[in-house]
């Protein structure tokens, strides 16, 4: 998605720097035993518990690698944490939005009612960039298109998740 979308974006990026960014979240999510938005939806205590095993899962990254690009990756894996640079904003935006592109793709008997609000729950992740705006608007289209075809209100859904933001 980065690749796709690199060109279309309102401001230049560091391509490398991006896919690092997330090829490390994602190295460090596997390494750390990652939960779903889902759970944490249900569960936001688990949260915490999630945040432990990505800082030992990253520190031992750092360590082990010390004499080569360890603190590269150590920085790179909380730039994309902190969401302040550019970079880290896009890679946390199409982190976000492939997850919901994917349960777009999941057929319709597997989504449980939360997963109906969590359709709606992308927009501060893609406030900063129109495109990425867009490309939130299209995924996000496409979750109400497949809802409204199994018979859900989503004008309630979409009243419900903008009364809690």
């Amino acid at each position: 998605m980065a690749v796709l979308i690199e060109p279309l974006l309102k401001q230049k990026i560091d391509t490398t720097r991006l896919l690092k960014m997330i090829i490390l979240h994602d190295l460090v999510e596997a390494e750390a035993k990652d939960i779903s938005a889902l759970d944490v939806l249900r569960n936001p205590e688990i949260r915490l518990g999630k945040i432990e095993r990505e800082k030992k899962a990253i520190e031992n990254l750092r360590l082990l690698l010390q004499d080569t690009n360890g603190r590269e990756i150590y920085d790179l894996f909380y730039e994309f944490e902190n969401k302040e640079t550019y970079e880290s904003k896009v890679a946390n935006a199409l982190d976000k939005l492939e997850v919901q592109l994917q349960h777009n793709h999941a057929d319709f008997s597997t989504w449980e009612e939360i997963e109906y609000d969590m359709s709606y729950m992308m927009d501060k992740h893609v406030l900063f960039d129109s495109t990425l705006f867009e490309l939130k608007s299209q995924i996000e289209n496409q979750a109400t298109e497949k809802m409204q075809s199994n018979g859900i209100d989503t004008v309630l859904i979409r009243q419900r998740v903008f009364r809690a933001q």
